[in-house]
């Protein structure tokens, strides 16, 4: 029984180290659109008109937005398995 803990246990060590370096790729992708956004002039820029300023707004936000959502399934995902885990240490196992 031990055994077989351990080997979710690894596995979901591996998934929580992928979604870990995804949530990294995203963290940077984020990272360098508010350093573009953060570039834009402040008077005059030319993005289309109001029509384009507004579409890249939009656009920005929800990169954001996706980034924040990914970390909240991150901690949801890690909290379940952390559950999972903890019942079974806790409840004595049928072959001891």
């Amino acid at each position: 029984m031990h055994q077989s803990i351990t080997e979710v246990m690894h596995h979901m060590s591996q998934a929580s180290t992928e979604l870990a370096r995804l949530l990294e790729a995203e963290r940077h992708i984020t990272v360098r659109l508010s350093e573009i956004v953060k570039a834009i002039p402040d008077e005059d820029p030319e993005f289309g008109g109001i029509n384009g300023i507004l579409d890249n707004t939009q656009s920005v936000g929800q990169s954001i937005i996706a980034y924040l959502n990914s970390l909240a399934e991150f901690q949801e995902t890690l909290a379940g398995q952390l559950t999972f885990v903890i019942h079974e240490l806790r409840e004595p196992s049928e072959e001891e």
